[in-house]
This record gives C-alpha cells, structure tokens and sequence, in this order.
C-alpha cells in the first residue's frame, strides 16, 4: 500500500484537521459543509493530501482554518478558540478522515465525490469508540459500492478504445482485460508487465489504473 506522504507525519496531521474542523464548527460558527468546500476548492486541501510539511506540521488546527477562510476570500472575525474536554463530533471526523486519506492517498476531493463530510461526521457513532481500521473499512466499502467504473474502465472509454482494441494494441488478453474490468480480477495485484502494458496504450501513470480502495 502506497501512503500519501510519510508515517511521521500522521499523528500531527490527524490533530491538525480534526482541530480545523471542530474550531470552524464549534467556534467560527460555519456550516462543516460549506467550509469543507472551501478546504478543497482553494488548495488547501491539496497542500495536506500530498504531504506538504508546512501544512502538515508547520500549522496547528486554528491556523489552517484561518488559512482556509483567507484563501477563499471571505472577510471574517478572528476569534478566541475554545477547547473541551471532550473530543467534538467534527473534531473526531477530521481525526478519523486524515488517517483514511493518508491509508488510501485519495484526495478529499476524490472521498467527498462518493461520501460527504456530513455523512462522515454521522458515522462518529459507533466508529469513534472502534478501532479506525473498521472506520477504513466501512469507508472502502461505501465508496466501493458508489465507483460503479474501475479506473480501467473509465480510462479506456475516454481514450475511445474497445476492450478488444485494448487488448489489441496493449498485448493483454482481452479476458483479463474483462476480468479487470468486472472485478472478477483484482487489479492492484495484477503482473507489474501487464499494468505497464495498459498505461502505456492508454497515455496513463500505471499507478493510475490501480483501485485505491
């Protein structure tokens, strides 16, 4: 498995996000969706999934959310952060969805496409009292269920090619190719040379066609 970034970084990262999220919720007073938007659409978002040291340990909780809001642009009132006892829901939710991000190397983007953060936050009750690889699990599994397309799939039809014409011009057996396809194979433990071969026809990474979950 093939992590976003190093494992020393995961502890602080997993702080660092559930405090952004529990400071914009419980303290700026904005709706985790909206400002879960803002995280992935002005960068970000980017800057934590790849690993960015500044980002990841450069900055505590409160300061990324105030990067967050200056990045978007919004005028805002800096405010005095507030601390519990006891972990918040959106605390917990950014707790729980850093170490899945950094499990699978999706971006948020990417696990906002299939589960919103308001569903994650949802899940706090049972997950948050479970070990978090059932939490990765029951990820996997709602995600799984939602990518109808394997990354094969998708690629070969935006290059216009046929299964037959895949096979064609890669060198791979059209019934692998289909076995692939339907998930009848897996492909992430596929023949490194077979991977290779498809990526190349397909002008794609070969870690491009891998299934990340």
């Amino acid at each position: 498995m093939i992590h976003a970034y190093d494992k020393i970084y995961l502890e602080k990262a997993r702080t660092t996000l559930g405090r952004m999220l529990d400071f914009a919720a419980n303290d700026l007073h904005m709706d985790l969706a909206e400002f879960y938007d803002l995280f992935i659409y002005f960068g970000a978002s980017d800057l934590f999934s790849s690993g960015d040291p500044d980002t990841l340990v450069g900055k505590s909780g409160i300061e990324l959310a105030y990067e967050v809001l200056d990045r978007s642009g919004l005028v805002y009132q800096r405010v005095t952060p507030g601390f519990t006892l006891d972990r918040s829901q959106e605390y917990w939710t950014g707790w729980a969805l850093a170490y899945y991000q950094w499990q699978t190397s999706l971006s948020f983007a990417e696990i906002n496409n299939y589960i919103s953060i308001e569903k994650i936050r949802a899940l706090y009750s049972p997950y948050h009292e479970m070990d978090i690889s059932q939490f990765v699990d029951h990820l996997n599994e709602r995600i799984r269920g939602a990518k109808y397309l394997t990354n094969l799939k998708l690629l070969r039809t935006r290059s216009g090619l046929s299964q037959s014409q895949l096979a064609s011009v890669s060198g791979v057996p059209l019934r692998t190719i289909q076995q692939y396809e339907q998930r009848q194979k897996n492909i992430n433990k596929a023949q490194a040379e077979y991977v290779f071969m498809l990526s190349r026809s397909l002008s794609c990474n070969p870690e491009d066609l891998l299934e990340k979950v």
